[in-house]
């Protein structure tokens, strides 16, 4: 189970440049979900994998997580399926409803149960409790973080 913690601290100054480009909300996320020991992963405004913790490729069987940064969540990289005996792949619109994309859409806390095929494992499922929150730029939602436990 994910386990989040809260501190108070000066807060960064958003304009404080790295490489010339001021650092966002969702690049300071990105820097801590790659190498979270829970898995996790962010997405951006357009379901683009930013970051992946090496533990969420390995419960997922995705191998090294940097090879699933820069594509689409739902493009080969995680097949949603549903809860039936059948296993049948969701459509989007089903999938427009799991955690880390129902978080993007609605721009509030989303969680609820997800059924993952592996990818180099077909006959392999997973079944995670998913939470997602939405990484906020101001007024918009820049992305999306989502912590998985296996159940």
């Amino acid at each position: 189970m994910a386990h989040v913690e809260l501190s108070l601290s000066e807060s960064l100054d958003a304009a404080d440049p790295v490489d010339g480009e001021p650092i966002t909300n969702l690049d300071r996320w990105v820097s801590v979900a790659a190498v979270s020991e829970e898995p996790c992963l962010i997405i951006d405004s357009s379901a683009v994998i930013l970051a992946m913790s090496p533990a969420c490729g390995e419960l997922f069987g995705l191998g090294d997580p940097t090879e699933s940064v820069g594509r689409f969540l739902l493009g080969g990289v995680l097949r949603m399926v549903d809860f039936t005996a059948a296993r049948t792949a969701l459509t989007y619109a089903e999938a427009d409803k799991i955690p880390p994309l129902l978080a993007l859409s609605s721009g509030r806390l989303a969680r609820g149960l997800m059924r993952v095929q592996c990818r180099h494992e077909a006959e392999r499922m997973r079944t995670v409790d998913a939470i997602a929150t939405p990484i906020w730029e101001g007024a918009t939602t820049a992305g999306s973080l989502t912590f998985f436990s296996e159940i």
